[in-house]
């Protein structure tokens, strides 16, 4: 039998022996629970060095020599870590460890070891340890089956002693849900309310308790949305309440999604706001497509452009005449309906009408589709395939550079481009 406990590492020494793989593993999580390690070892991987060049652990480079777990000029160790690749040093550490009353973890050997480490993780405030009779496989997958549950919200922790409280604002990521990060993914599953947009990943949705409130704050283009002002109030109102509010947008909430609007009004009524980053469809288009958007020797630059107002539209921030002349990689959001628009101020200012441009559609998700052109002929594709949003505009030479490398016409995809464009790129 064992006996859990959940120690508290901060500011406590701890002592690995062994500069190797399993160390690799351990030494970043003692350091996330803020314990000072000693590690012992006459070489170590790349990793552990950048660390203790990086001056977040001590790197004594030798071999271990008696005496070193407690030794006149040692430190009083909490924990001990035997992690060479020699059983004849990790017993021995072991049993000197023993001697000075001190767990030690060994890590060759789990039946000659005082303590084991269980397979750890954490998800929405819980830590999880899994000990399967120190089996590490199996406590592993005990583990990620317990961290999903709390993840996707198969098993309820709403209802703890320490609610959570005010608005996190959760990128949602570029559409498949499978893409949103984990943290966005366990606020999302500890959530009073959601606000919710058109373009976030809404089948999450399904797995949610059925007494979450879910507030359709949709923007349909050229269609019928709710105001900006409208969500602000509620993610207020709901957080007044008690609530804890998650925000869910579509890609990241800070780029070219109000994110700064809604913190901001948060803020002024005095509600808490967790802002977590989520995957933008401006860099997630272009990867699912195949196409690099930088690539060695053809692009170093990428600049991401709002296009819901044209190029010519007093309202309209975007250098339009330095992008031309800039040359790298354009990549431009709500573009479809002002397609021709774009690719116009491009080449009148200077843009070759041969630059390669490519249009994804639904980037990620199951009818995603790519349609390539040129910046002289692209308009007339994406009208004719009948390209509707969401789909992004990438233009520059990298698009070129996915069909050199042939990874952006394959199977389906070839069939997509030759409707839309009657040719292949070249």
């Amino acid at each position: 039998m064992t006996y859990l406990l959940g120690l508290r590492m901060r500011d406590r020494d701890v002592l690995v022996v062994g500069g190797g793989r399993v160390a690799q593993r351990r030494v970043p999580v003692l350091l996330e629970a803020g314990a000072r390690v000693t590690l012992i070892s006459p070489e170590v991987s790349a990793a552990l060095e950048d660390l203790a060049a990086a001056g977040h652990l001590t790197w004594l480079r030798r071999a271990w020599e008696p005496g070193d777990v407690r030794g006149p000029e040692a430190p009083l160790f909490w924990l001990v870590h035997a992690a060479t690749d020699s059983p004849e040093v990790n017993a021995a550490v072991a049993e000197e460890s023993e001697g000075a009353r001190i767990w030690c973890v060994r890590a060759d050997d789990r039946h000659a070891s005082s303590a084991w480490t269980p397979a750890s993780g954490s998800a929405n405030g819980i830590t999880v340890g899994v000990v399967a009779s120190g089996d590490p496989r199996r406590s592993a997958g005990l583990r990620d089956a317990v961290i999903d549950g709390l993840t996707d919200g198969t098993l309820d922790a709403r209802r703890g002693r320490e609610r959570l409280r005010g608005v996190a604002l959760v990128g949602g990521g570029p559409g498949d849900p499978g893409l949103i990060t984990v943290r966005g993914q366990q606020l999302l599953s500890q959530a009073d309310v959601v606000v919710v947009d058109r373009l976030a990943p809404t089948s999450l949705l399904d797995r949610l308790p059925a007494d979450v409130e879910i507030v359709d704050a949709s923007k349909i283009p050229y269609g019928r949305s709710m105001a900006q002002e409208a969500i602000n109030s509620v993610l207020v109102e709901r957080a007044r309440e008690g609530k804890f509010v998650v925000r869910l947008k579509g890609g990241d909430s800070f780029l070219f999604g109000r994110g700064g609007e809604e913190a901001a009004a948060c803020a002024a009524a005095g509600i808490p706001v967790t802002a977590v980053p989520g995957v933008t469809s401006a860099l997630a288009a272009p990867a699912s497509a195949g196409i690099p958007a930088t690539h060695r020797g053809v692009s170093q630059d990428v600049h991401i452009v709002s296009a819901h107002v044209a190029p010519g539209d007093g309202r309209s921030t975007v250098d339009w005449a330095g992008l031309a002349r800039a040359d790298g990689t354009v990549v431009a959001l709500m573009g479809v309906q002002r397609i021709e628009a774009i690719t116009e101020a491009l080449i009148e200012h200077g843009r070759s009408p041969r630059t390669p441009v490519a249009v994804v559609q639904e980037a990620t998700l199951p009818g995603q589709r790519t349609v390539t052109g040129t910046l002289a002929d692209i308009a007339a594709s994406v009208r004719a395939a009948q390209v509707r949003p969401p789909a992004v505009v990438i233009i520059g030479e990298v698009v070129k550079t996915a069909r050199d490398l042939d990874i952006l016409h394959t199977g389906a995809q070839v069939e997509i481009d030759r409707m839309a464009t009657g040719r292949d790129l070249h």
